[in-house]
């Protein structure tokens, strides 16, 4: 009998301080030995299907892929409202926020199929300023990709921390990221000598690979096909370029 080799996934619990958190990887097991890492950071929802399906879409090329979960087992936001509450919790409290997605980052390298060397972290939205949270806490791994996060810099010194390469994928209509601080992000970068790209996707506006996000950019947040494609593609190229 051939056994077909197959996308495998599985629900792994694991903690930060006294909280339980609950993430999700996925795995090619037609690979053999040890692969790069990708941590995917969701956006503020909390962690759903899509970073699941993102998870498998990760793992068709090669990674192994641990989707994070930042606000703990069982949390759920129910509306926008609830889901806008938690992540402000999280972003008035970086050190926090740090100490959940670093768990995350644990988790994923305690995963006998990852290649501890070659470790990347992915985020969307609320997810996109967590993954430049991490890098800079001085985490050591190869690169980060913010796709549509918050692109504030509350301290720029913190630049100074990043050890790893950036990329920052950004609707270029995108409403929520003020020109002020777009500006910031990049002097934070600028002064801290970091291998930075940031990428502005015209006529996408915030959460532009957000599948169910709708299509009126008037509203400030919609899906754009032609920037999740080509966001994709970014992150790939990104990928091919740290983990040789």
């Amino acid at each position: 009998m051939t056994v077909r080799a197959a996308i495998q996934t599985r629900i792994i619990e694991y903690k930060q301080g006294g909280t339980t958190l609950e993430g999700f990887v996925a795995w090619d097991d037609a690979l053999t030995g040890v692969r790069p890492g990708v941590l995917v950071v969701h956006q503020w929802m909390g962690l759903t299907d899509y970073e699941k399906k993102r998870a498998g879409m990760l793992a068709q090329l090669g990674y192994v892929a641990f989707c994070a979960d930042i606000y703990g087992q069982g949390v759920h936001p129910q509306n926008t409202a609830e889901a806008g509450a938690l992540a402000g919790k999280y972003k008035g409290d970086r050190p926090l926020l740090r100490a959940r997605v670093s768990a995350g980052l644990a988790a994923l390298r305690q995963q006998p199929l990852v290649d501890p060397k070659h470790i990347a972290a992915i985020g969307y939205c609320f997810g996109g300023t967590t993954v430049l949270e991490l890098a800079r806490s001085g985490a050591d791994l190869n690169g980060v990709v913010s796709f549509h996060g918050g692109l504030d810099a509350p301290n720029p010194d913190d630049g100074k921390n990043i050890k790893c390469k950036v990329l920052i994928l950004h609707g270029a209509d995108d409403p929520f990221s003020s020109p002020q601080d777009i500006a910031a992000l990049e002097g934070e970068m600028r002064n801290g000598g970091v291998d930075w790209q940031l990428i502005k996707l015209g006529g996408a506006v915030h959460a532009f690979t957000q599948w169910n996000a709708g299509s009126d950019n008037a509203k400030g947040a919609a899906y754009n096909a032609r920037a999740d494609q080509r966001s994709w593609e970014y992150m790939k190229l990104f990928f091919d370029g740290i983990f040789k």
